[in-house]
């Protein structure tokens, strides 16, 4: 089941968030390659991971397709879409719908690189120039 914007609006468990951001850094992946990965870390059975895959298949997240027996899986929803609808709910719940409250505690709390002050720079010129989805002040 997907919202409006097209995102799964079930969540992922953290075995299937595991999942999810290894499928999102190698890509296309059979159930044995993403086994071998995660075994890397810990002990998983074959049938953990093709629950774990089944299950996230029919939330949305991710989608097969077979070649001979095997089915590859990808990603259904890219990494960036997932992370966005994260920061809006973030910031709807915990900031009170304003970014700048987000920004400000990055700011005073993180902190930012130099490369990523120049990397955040460039994408607010470059968000100044596009129409904006809304306007708050």
């Amino acid at each position: 089941m997907t919202n409006e914007n097209n995102l799964p609006e079930a969540d992922l468990s953290a075995a299937q968030q595991e999942i999810m951001e290894i499928i999102w850094k190698h890509g296309e992946l059979s159930a044995s390659e993403i086994r071998e990965i995660v075994s890397r870390e810990r002990p998983v059975s074959r049938n953990t991971i093709r629950t774990l895959l089944e299950r996230m298949q029919s939330k949305g997240w991710i989608q097969y397709r077979p070649i001979g027996r095997t089915f590859l899986y990808s990603a259904a929803i890219p990494r960036q879409e997932s992370i966005g609808r994260k920061i809006a709910e973030f910031v709807d719940d915990f900031c009170e719908g304003s970014a700048e409250s987000l920004v400000s505690a990055l700011l005073n709390y993180r902190g930012l690189s130099t490369t990523e002050l120049k990397k955040i720079r460039a994408m607010l010129d470059e968000a100044k120039s596009k129409p904006q989805r809304n306007e708050k002040k």
